[in-house]
């Protein structure tokens, strides 16, 4: 939300700086900005007044106008802008005046003219992104003043970032209370006249529920000027709140809600039909609204209705068909107060975002509709003129007030600080809570109704601690026994694998856990997603399944930034549905692509392949890595003959492999990256060190060659050799692989070094050529083998 310091203002007015009061409210918890109220200024612009305009002898586009700028001597200026004509006040740049954009305005000379000065613009003077002609000031600028005052530019623009707890903060007003309980100055509210009834004319309201609707309010106003025109303090103000003005009715609605907090909804009332009604939906009734989208209401949603149908999304945004248009003489003016539940989510299921919505779903006062109703017919009886009738209001007026026990000893223990019983109870008036001293030490706090966010002791407790200043109390030590648990060997945390896996190079992500559901769907069919009921994006409608939805992008992005070596992690949760219930796993996978080693001089070039990953995750696996397996195996999203599935103790646990050649070619990835994913509960446990005695004895080696099948892995003949039962085998090695002459297509020779040793004595010859023999069977029955001669 911006608002103009000028205007805040003129409702509480500290002796301090913008800076030194952004920076206290900052302190008191609401984050903000300032920004200029203009980019760049010009100089040496005016307001003036066309007296003439006559077509220029040259050219059928040009006017030669006349121009009272206050100067004494009328100026002559050539002007191509449509709306030039006579009577109206617009800005008038002088000879020697700036633009913004460095545009200096010089005596010239337009197809045989002379002209003296430009007449401008919005958009020449960077109060608007486009024009389309002059800027129109209202009749009764004073001609000759300077434009930066008749406009009130001298100023800045207060930026605020509010919480969704702070939702009475989104007003000059509530901004006012906010700062006049923080420097404990008194807020002056401006000026308001009172509104006369001078009508009988009342349109009948009902609302169906008074808990989706506490209170309505709503007249009548008529015979109002269509030709009136937003004048420009109005303009400016609206225009510095990041609000573009449309129509005197709306931008009255608009100004009032900035000023007040209050939302407010102005009806064509001749084009309403009967009386206007707050109901629910019913299932598929479709509405079409101000920005010409025809929606179909679900979810029993709350609209506005008269008797031929819904004319209002109520909180959202208004039908087209009952707004309020150039030749509208009688308006229905709404000033209503929605429950936050009835509104949140409409406009996020619909893709409606508005400033009415953002405020209802945070809280509105329910106290404050007859208050911004009598505001708004000020405006709208002073600026567009008419006749007002009768109020009709609905619901509960004054809201049923809130009461919390606040007791001295717990707001002590919270703070840690000890403030004097009169100090809190200063501090609180100042936010207009009033406290009854209780028997003991309590009190008995009174919250008004705009303070949605204060519900329970602790939101008291830190109100008086944001307005006696955190920078007030002091530190001091925690008074707390804290006695950390130690933690156990065989369980690794998750930070010393992350680790492990920086320290050799690879980079951690945080993804989103909503991802886009055609990725998810490529990469892992066969698991349902969850979708998202008001997901932030199209792209990101579904809860992640695998950590690869997120991997990918990631490498997509630092691709096509130049990054052709990536090497990419992330440790993160995902989502299935089992039983109908939602069940979150903790994984931990990683995305390799590139080149294997840094460019550099001692090795060539190479993609990075299987092994190289595989080699990556066992470093992450450490010394349980004898435990896991890697069985060839399918997966829908990986190459068929470069993919594996992990098992740990025969559970498995995750997947490793190559994306496959129809899924790179689906999503047009630049080339096939390699992936692994493993379920971080079965990897969290590791064995612990056991530390032994060096052997003073000698060890034994046999060396074995064996032929086997191709479909045979290194990593099968290493399981059978230790499942042979030999005790005192203490290594294996495979240090030769054979493929050629003397064997079959479909072979390979595979060499094994056995080493074999005993702590307590010398192995005979004959143990050890009984291990070996136990061995060879083993491999000869389970595998296949046949020993190589």
């Amino acid at each position: 939300m911006k608002l103009s310091e000028n205007w805040l203002r003129e409702w509480v007015n500290p002796a301090a700086t913008v800076e030194q009061i952004a920076e206290r409210l900052v302190m008191g918890g609401l984050e903000l900005e300032i920004e200029p109220a203009l980019s760049e200024t010009a100089s040496k612009v005016v307001v003036g007044l066309i007296t003439r305009a006559e077509r220029h002898p040259q050219a059928d586009r040009l006017q030669v106008c006349e121009v009272d700028a206050g100067t004494g001597t009328p100026l002559q200026i050539v002007c191509g802008a449509p709306n030039a004509r006579v009577g109206i006040k617009v800005p008038c740049a002088l000879v020697g005046a700036e633009l913004p954009g460095g545009l200096k305005i010089t005596e010239a000379q337009l197809r045989g003219v002379d002209s003296f000065g430009m007449l401008c613009s919005a958009k020449e003077l960077a109060l608007s992104d486009k024009s389309d002609g002059l800027l129109e000031l209202d009749a009764d600028a004073k001609v000759g003043a300077p434009i930066e005052q008749h406009l009130g530019l001298p100023d800045k623009v207060l930026n605020l970032e509010i919480t969704p707890n702070r939702g009475d903060c989104l007003s000059v007003l509530g901004l006012a209370r906010d700062v006049a309980a923080l420097y404990g100055v008194q807020m002056k509210r401006p000026a308001q006249a009172q509104v006369v009834v001078e009508g009988h004319q009342q349109i009948k309201v009902e609302v169906e529920s008074v808990d989706d609707c506490p209170n309505y309010a709503g007249r009548v106003v008529s015979k109002l000027n269509p030709k009136a025109r937003t004048p420009d303090w109005m303009r400016e103000r609206l225009r510095r709140s990041g609000i573009r003005c449309i129509h005197p009715v709306v931008d009255i609605t608009n100004y009032v809600m900035l000023e007040l907090g209050q939302p407010l909804h102005a009806f064509d009332a001749d084009r309403l039909s009967g009386s206007v009604r707050v109901r629910r939906a019913r299932d598929g009734e479709e509405i079409r609204l101000l920005n010409e989208q025809l929606i179909a209401c679900r979810n029993r949603e709350l609209l506005i209705s008269d008797d031929s149908g819904a004319v209002a999304l109520a909180g959202v945004m208004g039908g087209l068909g009952s707004g309020v248009q150039n030749g509208t003489t009688r308006i229905f003016l709404e000033s209503a107060c929605f429950a936050p539940a009835a509104v949140a989510g409409t406009g996020r299921r619909h893709k409606l975002a508005s400033d009415a919505s953002y405020r209802f779903e945070r809280g509105v006062d329910p106290g404050l509709q007859r208050q911004a109703l009598d505001r708004a017919t000020q405006l709208v009886l002073q600026i567009c003129g008419g006749e007002t009738h009768p109020v009709t209001q609905v619901g509960r007026s004054q809201p049923d007030p809130v009461s919390i026990r606040l007791r001295r000893s717990r707001l002590v223990q919270v703070l840690g600080h000890e403030i004097a019983a009169k100090e809190v109870e200063v501090l609180l008036g100042r936010l207009n809570i009033t406290l009854r001293a209780e028997v003991g030490d309590a009190w008995i706090a009174r919250v008004p109704s705009y303070r949605y966010d204060l519900r329970i002791e602790a939101d008291l407790i830190e109100e008086v601690g944001r307005l006696y200043g955190y920078d007030r109390i002091p530190g001091r030590p925690y008074a707390a026994q804290l006695a950390p648990s130690q933690a156990r060997e065989a369980r690794r945390p998750l930070l010393r694998i992350k680790e492990v896996a920086a320290a050799r190079g690879w980079q951690e992500i945080i993804s989103l856990a909503f991802v886009d559901p055609a990725l998810q769907q490529a990469l892992n069919p066969e698991v349902p997603a969850i979708p998202l009921d008001n997901p932030i994006a199209d792209n990101l409608s579904v809860m992640r399944t695998t950590l690869w939805a997120g991997l990918i992008p990631a490498w997509l992005y630092n691709r096509a930034r130049q990054q052709d070596r990536v090497r990419l992690f992330e440790a993160g949760v995902c989502f299935t549905l089992r039983g109908g219930a939602v069940v979150e796993t903790s994984r931990i996978a990683a995305l390799a692509a590139g080149r294997a080693l840094p460019e550099q001089w001692s090795s060539a070039s190479r993609p990075v392949d299987f092994y190289d990953l595989k080699a990556e995750l066992i470093a992450l696996l450490g010394n349980s890595v004898g435990e896991y397996r890697f069985e060839a195996a399918e997966h829908a999203a990986l190459h068929p003959g470069r993919s594996a599935r992990v098992r740990r103790a025969g559970t498995p646990c995750g997947w490793i492999g190559e994306l496959h050649p129809q899924l790179v070619r689906r999503l047009d990835l630049p080339e096939a990256a390699l992936v692994y994913e493993l379920d971080w509960e079965t990897m969290r446990d590791v064995k612990v060190p056991k530390a032994e005695a060096l052997s003073e004895f000698p060890s034994s080696r046999r060396d074995l060659a064996i032929v086997l099948p191709e479909s045979v892995s290194a990593e099968q003949v290493l399981h059978c050799i230790s499942g042979a039962g030999v005790g005192f085998l203490t290594n294996v090695r495979v240090f030769d692989i054979y493929r050629g002459k003397g064997l079959a297509e479909n072979e390979k020779s595979v060499a094994l070094g056995l080493l074999f040793n005993d702590a307590s004595r010398t192995l005979t010859l004959q143990e050890i050529d009984a291990a070996s023999s136990a061995i060879t069977q083993a491999l000869m029955r389970d595998l296949g083998a046949v020993i190589r001669q």
